[in-house]
C-alpha cells in the first residue's frame, strides 16, 4: 500500500493519499461538512480545459469552502478579506495512481493582511482545514500519515 504523505508547505496543507479519486473528493466534501463549511464552487478543470481549448488534463477539481461564521467574522474585521474568501481546496489524480489533497493556508493568505482579528481568525480556520486534510489522509487506504 502506499503511504499518505502529509506536508505544509507555505502555500497550503497538503496530503497524497491512496485510493480513487471520486472516492478521496467526497471525503473531502464530508469532512468540510464535519468542520462547518459548505462547497460554495466546484470547478473541473480537467473538463473546462477539454471544452475550451482540447486538451487532455489529469482529473482536477477546484472546491470553494465557505465556513459561514470564520466568513461573516472576517467581513466584519475587514470588507476587502473578501478578494481571498472562499478557501480553496484542490483534489487532483497524481501520476503514479495516488490523490493529492491540498487546502489554501488561511494564515499564509488572511493572516497576512495584518490585523490582529484576522490573524486569529485564520489561524482557526487553518486548524479545520488542516484536520480536514489530515481526516482524509488517514482514511486511506492502508495510510499512515507522516512525511
Amino acid at each position: 500500500m502506499s503511504k499518505t504523505e502529509v506536508t505544509m508547505p507555505s502555500s497550503g496543507i497538503h496530503a497524497v493519499v491512496a485510493g480513487p479519486f471520486d472516492v478521496v473528493r467526497s471525503r473531502i466534501v464530508e469532512a468540510l461538512k464535519v468542520e462547518g463549511f459548505g462547497v460554495l464552487t466546484e470547478i473541473d478543470i480537467q473538463g473546462t480545459l477539454k471544452k475550451k481549448l482540447d486538451v487532455d488534463f489529469r482529473r482536477y477539481t477546484i472546491l470553494g469552502a465557505c465556513n459561514p461564521p470564520f466568513a461573516h467574522r472576517a467581513l466584519l474585521a475587514d470588507l476587502d478579506v473578501g478578494l481571498m474568501l472562499p478557501c480553496n481546496v484542490i483534489v487532483y489524480d497524481q501520476d503514479d495512481g495516488r490523490v493529492h489533497v491540498a487546502a489554501v493556508d488561511p494564515v499564509a493568505t488572511i493572516a497576512a493582511h495584518g490585523s490582529v482579528e484576522l490573524q486569529a481568525i485564520a489561524r482557526d480556520v487553518h486548524d479545520r482545514l488542516a484536520r480536514v486534510v489530515a481526516s482524509v489522509a488517514g482514511a486511506g487506504a492502508g495510510a499512515s500519515t507522516g512525511p
